[in-house]
């Protein structure tokens, strides 16, 4: 069996305090999907938020709030262009195979994969490791490690493929409404723009956020 997943990167912040956060361990994928927890989403909307906190006297933009949660969130709100490390696992359950984004892949680089299925039929994501997926007439070869000789590769149909990452849009829309929904809980004076943030990091259309409870 073929799974394929959108996956954040997570470090563990045990100081982290300005909202609900789960526990996880010092480095681990996080698969986003409607199924996440409150506190799973508060994981990753701090991960995200993370990965744009870059000081703003780098590219003028405005100067950082004092208050904890403004300063915290100033980059997600403000940077021409979000980021959120991550991208598409893709697993080989009989196999026990497991292809990972590489370093400096984005989450949003995921629709570089339809370049696999109907495009230019060859696309890779990342480094160390550098994975690589090339379509072979009806067959895609995905490669774990395309600088190894004899690294290992998942092979599935391109049909396969193409409802895969299919399913994984629906993952990452999912993952945005509830998203917006923790938004308007937890950050309601922040919510719109968060929710929007978050959707342009992931390449995804924002959803409506719900009116605060």
């Amino acid at each position: 069996m073929i799974v394929l997943q959108p996956v954040l990167e997570i470090y563990a912040r045990d100081s982290f305090t300005l909202w609900p956060v789960a526990e996880s361990e010092a480095y681990c994928l996080l698969p986003l999907s409607g199924a996440l927890g409150p506190a799973e989403v508060g994981t990753a909307v701090m991960r995200i938020a993370e990965c744009n906190d870059i000081d703003p006297e780098v590219d003028g933009r405005p100067p950082r709030p004092t208050d904890p949660l403004g300063a915290f969130l100033h980059g997600l709100l403000t940077m021409d262009g979000t980021y959120a490390s991550g991208g598409l696992q893709v697993i080989d359950t009989a196999a026990g195979t497991t292809l990972l984004p590489g370093c400096c892949s984005g989450l949003a680089e995921w629709r570089n994969w339809l370049e696999v299925v109907d495009g230019n039929g060859r696309a890779s994501f990342g480094h160390t490791p550098t994975p690589l997926a090339e379509r072979h007439g009806y067959w895609v070869r995905l490669t774990i490690d395309a600088e190894e000789n004899d690294s290992p590769a998942i092979e599935l149909p391109v049909t396969e493929l193409r409802g895969l990452l299919a399913a994984a849009e629906r993952d990452l829309a999912d993952f945005l409404v509830l998203a917006a929904a923790w938004a308007a809980r937890n950050l309601p004076d922040h919510a719109a723009p968060v929710t929007a943030a978050l959707a342009a990091a992931l390449d995804m259309p924002a959803p409506a956020v719900p009116s605060k409870p």
